[in-house]
């Protein structure tokens, strides 16, 4: 059966956040079809995971055979980190827009499993050619032509790193005007913004199902 690698990343709860909300449609979606599957999930806002420091930065570079007792145990938790990656036959990321870019706690992550010939950099990267769909909402709109359009730096950023870096096969599902029904000032769009949440569920659980049989 296959595994999904799950991420959220969002700081509220799922009553509170569409990233989680619409993540759990996917991942529903998903177990419906592999009831007996693995799911690896991770809530990296519950459980963040450290920096990179120096020792673990180092080792990093350092070829397995080279390290020293002290870099091998820093890379530990590293090293499952990226095992967890490497198995995954689908990827699963929450990734709520924080100040016009992704969480710290999706950055943590990232920087853990970006690893200069293995991952990334590599003639056989580690991870290439996983589906991997990102829940990318935001509070306000940020498609092309919108004034705010040149301040994304989410789709933008992981299309770059997962997709071209790391060869993930990296698709996006973007709720947004999440704000609007809190947010004096775009009580005008809370119809826009229900129906691109809706929207964004009906694609989640589509595409869990319909990855989920690609992959049984």
């Amino acid at each position: 059966m296959a595994t999904l690698l799950h991420l959220d990343a969002s700081l509220f709860s799922r009553e509170g956040s569409v990233s989680r909300d619409v993540t759990a449609s996917f991942r529903n979606a998903w177990e419906e079809q592999h009831p007996e599957g693995t799911v690896i999930y991770r809530d990296l806002a519950a459980e963040p995971l450290p920096h990179l420091d120096e020792t673990v930065a180092v080792a990093g570079f350092t070829p397995p055979a080279q390290r020293t007792p002290e870099q091998e145990a820093a890379f530990a938790p590293r090293e499952t980190l990226i095992r967890e990656l490497e198995r995954a036959d689908a990827v699963l990321i929450g990734a709520p827009m924080y100040n016009y870019t992704i969480s710290s706690t999706l950055k943590a992550w990232l920087d853990h499993v970006i690893v200069v010939g293995r991952t990334t950099a590599a003639a056989e990267r580690t991870a290439a050619g996983t589906p991997t769909v990102v829940v990318a909402s935001r509070g306000g709109g940020y498609g092309p032509g919108t004034p705010r359009e040149s301040f994304e730096f989410v789709l933008n950023y992981l299309g770059k790193v997962l997709g071209e870096e790391m060869g993930l096969a990296t698709e996006f599902i973007v709720p947004e005007l999440t704000l609007a029904p809190t947010t004096p000032g775009m009580e005008s769009l809370i119809d826009l913004a229900a129906q691109s949440r809706a929207a964004a569920h009906e694609a989640a659980g589509e595409r869990g199902k319909s990855l989920a049989a690609e992959l049984r």
